[in-house]
């Protein structure tokens, strides 16, 4: 039955959906910022999308920076898309990748040209493409056929013995009937990697995983940590919560998969999943930021985000809806929580019933209802970088 709720949206011009209609002004470089804000508060209607990188970025990192860039205009949620560069042969990759979808976007750069020429010519075609789409009519369309990820955040005992659940048995509902899942925090499965492998749905798959994760724990923690991960994971706050190792962390993050549903596929980072409908993992930091901003660019139209001691992270493009089993969080950070499913720790809520909670504020956000994120002005924008520049 959950599977067949009906919710209006957006249908995009290559027949995926979206819940938001923005028009983004997208910096393709740290030094493009001040231009897209400047178009962004020229024209109503449209967001702006500063970030700090995007200068002499070579190899994979600078593969990471077009693929996420890309992503990011071709989210579904984004419904035209202005590219500003300081020069043309990056921008112009950018726009190439974008057009690909089919929906609206110019680029400018501003060598040759200078901030208030490149800002005016910008800011007429943004005009244009808020005319083209503020009124496009929603449509409906099956819950089942929204991408939906999810991530966990200052995770205490309740994430794993209610929220992260809550995210699973929403999972093991609508996975089955078409929804697209991803979760990631590859450094955060540190301890459960073997339950993880052993959820993948081939030989092949699981063994892609553990090379990813054996990756991260090689190339990235044992390369460059100075004695543990200690006070990075688990965090401080976690510790307070009474998740004491890595371990205990790892067991209730894996909560949120669900317990029937298999992965179909390792995903690079900000990499659109292929192989159809289903649940992906994606190589991830466990950073919220970084991590939502690379699900919104693998796709991504609407993000779950189960916490336990209090999260306020929220994307510009991509809805954050935060749930929590914490009976105080609920009560000192009230108005940052969607979904309260404290009832499960008093035994008032069975997790089945959390789950269909959870899939009813999922139907009213896929509808326009705004998150607490969305209503607080949460728009937290973060590029994940390989190494350092040239």
């Amino acid at each position: 039955m959950a599977s067949q709720r009906k919710i209006w949206v957006y249908r995009r011009e290559n027949g995926r959906i979206g819940v938001r209609n923005y028009v983004a002004i997208l910096p393709v470089d740290d030094i493009s910022n001040a231009a897209c804000e400047s178009v962004a508060h020229n024209i109503k209607g449209t967001m702006a999308l500063p970030h700090a990188y995007g200068r002499l970025q070579f190899g994979e990192d600078l593969e990471l920076h077009f693929r996420t860039m890309i992503g990011t205009g071709s989210n579904p949620n984004i419904a035209a898309c202005v590219v500003i560069g300081i020069e043309p042969g990056w921008t112009q990759r950018i726009v190439d990748g974008i057009a690909k979808t089919g929906k609206p976007v110019t680029g400018f750069s501003i060598e040759r040209n200078g901030d208030i020429a490149t800002v005016a010519a910008a800011s007429r075609v943004a005009k244009d493409y808020v005319h083209r789409t503020s009124g496009q009519l929603r449509v409906e369309c099956d819950v089942s056929e929204l991408w939906i990820a999810a991530k966990c955040g200052e995770s205490d005992t309740t994430t794993g013995l209610a929220s992260c659940p809550t995210v699973g048995n929403m999972y093991d509902k609508l996975i089955p009937a078409g929804l697209y899942g991803c979760f990631g925090e590859t450094s955060e499965l540190t301890g459960a990697e073997h339950l993880t492998k052993a959820r993948a749905a081939s030989p092949d798959v699981a063994e892609k995983f553990m090379k990813t994760w054996q990756a991260y724990q090689d190339d990235v923690i044992e390369a460059h940590k100075t004695s543990d991960l200690s006070e990075s994971q688990p965090t401080k706050d976690n510790i307070e919560g009474g998740l004491t190792t890595i371990e205990e962390k790892a067991l209730g993050n894996l909560e949120k998969i669900g317990k029937t549903v298999k992965f179909i596929d390792v995903l690079k980072p900000a990499e659109p999943p292929q192989k159809g409908p289903g649940l992906y993992f994606m190589d991830t930091s466990s950073a919220a930021a970084e991590c939502n901003t690379l699900q919104a660019a693998a796709g991504y139209v609407m993000h779950i985000f189960p916490t336990g001691q209090g999260n306020v992270i929220g994307n510009p493009i991509m809805p954050v809806i935060k749930v929590t089993g914490n009976p105080r969080t609920v009560r000192t950070m009230g108005e940052h929580i969607d979904v309260d499913v404290s009832g499960v720790v008093r035994r008032e809520m069975t997790i089945d019933q959390a789950g269909d909670a959870l899939i009813d504020c999922i139907v009213q956000t896929a509808n326009g209802r705004m998150t607490a994120a969305e209503a607080l002005g949460h728009r937290e924008f973060v590029m994940t970088k390989l190494y350092r520049s040239a």
